[in-house]
């Protein structure tokens, strides 16, 4: 699947985030626990979604259930 055109694409399906606690990175701006979020695409290690800055970005499947 293209990256270009994850934004328009179907949703695969729904996830809620479970924790926003990162070691390394700050994404507590851009993912809210409790939160379902649209999943565009998804790997072994990241789940691509719609975040709350309305763009696609890839995170750790670790934030999720």
């Amino acid at each position: 699947m293209n990256f270009t055109t994850w934004t328009t694409a179907p949703t695969i399906r729904k996830v809620v985030c479970t924790h926003a606690d990162a070691a390394k990175y700050v994404v507590t701006d851009v993912l809210t626990p409790g939160k379902e979020y649209a999943v565009k695409n998804e790997t072994d290690e990241f789940i691509f979604i719609v975040d709350n800055s309305g763009k696609v970005g890839g995170y750790y499947k670790t934030y999720f259930e």
